[in-house]
């Protein structure tokens, strides 16, 4: 702030301070104050002008300055009804902000602290005072956040799309589902007529609410290829396995699997009992089959003698080789234990007696009846 300006400044606010009021304001003209600080709110009376205005002229290089630690930066949530102070308060608390009251009074004197709008924001110590008023004017329309869990199939996705108050419901999510975009780059990775049933990845979704459901699609289309990388395609082709093929298998152990560190062994048996002509015998493609229980579940548990019977091609015990597609969208752990199985000479695993959800191993069949629970 130049020495001028800075006695202008003060002698405002001696003047305002003094019998005469309010005079003080002649020593700036109305089009200086704007240049300087902007319109003035309509709302403020001249007695609360005058000195907001002397306040933040003293004030005009912080202004324009970084207005807290510029390497702090904060995803601010403004809840319905919340306050300026109370905004202004918590950009404090982060580092967002040093000087609190710099900003209040700009705001005021502004008008914008009766605009703080609820929603979302991202802002930094990096931006000016007069950068952070007005970002709080626009905030980002509310995000609808959908987690999708590994294991699931595709029907349960679309039954947390239908709870997360999107734009759009279930229906229409697994008819989105249904294929792939042809010009997605996975389209050639999956066969003709197959749902995205895989390739949905497991995240949790940031969703803008007047988005599509092509746009969350694309979006799990998109993070699948993302966490999918080249070298993993590459162990997947050492396993002599495609990707949808790979993406079946991992989508059976990620069913299978309980107990995290088990993964690997039971990719491994799988593996092993695909390359021996033996079939796969996994509950879980039973389960994926009999689809949708009367009591509301989508995986049956226990299963029966006669379950194991069904006439499906997704049916292990009675079909060879994997599937004709997935059973469950897996995430990335169970993809890794089919791109690097461990070395085992194990064909066999059952569930273990103890509850613990860990898995009793064996090489033969004589020493996997051994491990059935009393």
């Amino acid at each position: 702030m130049s020495a001028k300006r800075f006695a202008r400044a003060a002698l405002f606010v001696a003047l305002f301070c003094g019998l005469t009021g309010c005079v003080g304001a002649a020593l700036l003209t109305a089009n200086e104050l704007v240049a300087e600080l902007g319109p003035a709110s309509g709302e403020l009376a001249p007695v609360q002008r005058a000195p907001l205005a002397a306040y933040l002229l003293l004030s005009a290089q912080a202004l324009d300055s970084p207005a807290g630690n510029p390497e702090t930066s904060l995803e601010l949530h403004v809840p319905e009804g919340a306050t300026a102070q109370s905004v202004i308060d918590e950009l404090v608390e982060a580092g967002v902000v040093r000087n609190g009251l710099l900003l209040r009074n700009y705001m005021q004197y502004r008008g914008l602290d009766l605009g703080v709008q609820a929603g979302s924001y991202q802002v930094s110590g990096a931006m000016t005072v007069r950068e952070l008023a007005a970002t709080l004017q626009q905030a980002r329309p509310p995000e609808i956040v959908l987690t999708v869990v590994e294991g699931w199939r595709l029907e349960q996705i679309a039954e947390a799309v239908g709870r997360a108050g999107l734009p759009y419901g279930p229906a229409e999510f697994v008819l989105a589902a249904s294929s792939i975009p042809t010009d997605h780059p996975l389209a050639p990775e999956l066969p003709g007529g197959m749902s995205l049933e895989g390739f949905l990845f497991p995240d949790t979704y940031r969703l803008e609410p007047n988005g599509t459901v092509e746009d969350l699609v694309n979006s799990m289309l998109d993070t699948f290829q993302l966490r999918v990388t080249g070298e993993q395609l590459q162990a997947f082709g050492a396993q002599g396995l495609i990707l949808y093929e790979a993406v079946t298998l991992a989508s059976i152990v990620e069913r299978e699997a309980v107990v995290p560190e088990e993964r690997p062994l039971i990719a491994a048996v799988f593996l092993r009992r695909l390359r021996t002509g033996l079939p796969l015998e996994s509950d879980p493609t039973v389960q994926y089959a009999l689809g949708l229980q009367p009591g509301g579940e989508w995986w049956k548990s226990p299963l029966t003698l006669v379950d194991l019977e069904i006439a499906s091609p997704y049916n292990t015990y009675r079909v060879g080789g994997l599937p004709p597609g997935p059973i469950s969208n897996p995430g990335l752990a169970s993809l890794e234990a089919v791109a690097a199985p461990a070395e085992t000479t194990y064909l066999y695993f059952r569930a273990a007696c103890d509850g613990s959800g860990r898995h009793s191993f064996a090489e033969t069949f004589e020493q996997h009846l051994l491990n059935a629970c009393p």
